[in-house]
């Protein structure tokens, strides 16, 4: 499931309001909004075996309700049957 949310291409995450992406901050990438907090770095280190408590203790200034929109909205996003062009 992880390696299915890294591939951060296949989300819509202008849909994940805990989300931001500003041309200049952080190569434009997802982050967590109001941080520098890449997306993607989340799903690292849950890949790695990380928790959500391990996150939170290991970078200041999250929000864990942040954490945990990004984290149901990946899952969410899994669970949509894909969309074929016909």
């Amino acid at each position: 499931m992880l390696k299915q949310v890294l591939d951060m291409a296949s989300l819509d995450w202008s849909q994940c309001s805990a989300v931001e992406s500003v041309p200049g901050k952080v190569s434009g990438a997802w982050v967590l909004k109001g941080t520098r907090m890449p997306v993607s770095a989340i799903f690292e280190n849950l890949e790695a075996g990380a928790n959500v408590d391990n996150i939170m203790e290991w970078y200041d200034g999250l929000d864990r309700e942040q954490v945990k929109a990004v984290i149901e909205f990946a899952a969410r996003s899994l669970d949509e049957a894909p969309a074929y062009a016909p």
